[in-house]
Parts: structure tokens; C-alpha cells; sequence
């Protein structure tokens, strides 16, 4: 059965689920960042995957990042499957723009989050329902 890691829980909030993953929003509103985390149990490795589930996995996240990439204007979509905290497989989709915070490194480590408030949250998950959609 599947569980999603507690620290994922607990760093992000539910956007419900794609065909393959739980759809995450991580509480950080310094950039636009979800996660995608694949629904299959005691998978830590995209070539964990069935081939199916590595195209079903492609083909969200693509269509991810390019709903975010057009939503938010971003200059870069990084997408990472990093895995030194949380094993549990989890891929990230962080819109970047020149001269954020952590312009031109990566986000980890450069400054705490920043979590929503409610209206902020609320907010960001009416925004993203178009791209939530494209993950229908």
C-alpha cells in the first residue's frame, strides 16, 4: 500500500492526484514549486518504474512544467529528482526566474521557506487549476 513519506506531508499540501502521482505544493511561496510523487509503494529510483509508469511519469511532468512554465512566465523550469532527505521517490517542478532569491543556484539550502498564509494558499490553488487539469 502506498504512503506518502511523512516529511512530504508535512513540508507540502495536497493538489489532489495525477494518473500515476500524488500532486504536491510545497509551502514555500518564494517560487512556484509542486512536487510529483509517484503513488507506487517502496519506490526510492525513476528506474524503479514499470516502463509504463516511467512514460505515465514523463508525460505528467511535462505537462507540468509547461503549464507552469506558461502560468507563472518563469525564465526556468527545474526539475529535479534529488532524494537525500526523503528517499521515497518525489519530483520536483520549481519555476525560476533571474534574480530570485537563488538566482542562478539551486533553491535547497538558500534560505528557510517561506511558508502560505491561508489566503495566499487559497489563492495558488485557484491559480494552478488549469494546470492541475492538464495532469487529469
Amino acid at each position: 500500500m502506498f504512503e506518502l513519506h511523512e516529511r512530504l506531508a508535512a513540508d507540502t499540501h495536497s493538489l489532489g492526484h495525477s494518473g500515476l502521482c500524488e500532486v504536491r505544493l510545497m509551502n514555500d511561496r518564494t517560487w512556484p514549486w509542486i512536487i510529483l510523487v509517484p503513488a507506487v509503494p517502496g519506490i526510492r529510483e525513476v528506474y524503479q518504474l514499470t516502463t509504463e509508469q516511467q512514460i505515465t511519469l514523463l508525460k505528467e511532468s511535462s505537462a507540468l512544467s509547461r503549464g507552469m512554465m506558461e502560468l507563472f512566465g518563469g525564465d526556468k523550469m527545474n526539475v529535479a529528482a534529488l532524494g537525500n532527505m526523503v528517499p521515497q521517490l518525489h519530483l520536483h517542478h520549481i519555476v525560476r526566474f533571474e534574480g530570485d532569491p537563488a538566482w542562478p543556484g539551486p533553491v535547497w539550502g538558500k534560505q528557510a521557506p517561506v511558508p502560505y498564509n491561508d489566503d495566499e494558499l487559497e489563492c495558488v490553488i485557484a491559480k494552478l487549476q488549469p494546470v492541475l487539469k492538464l495532469l487529469a
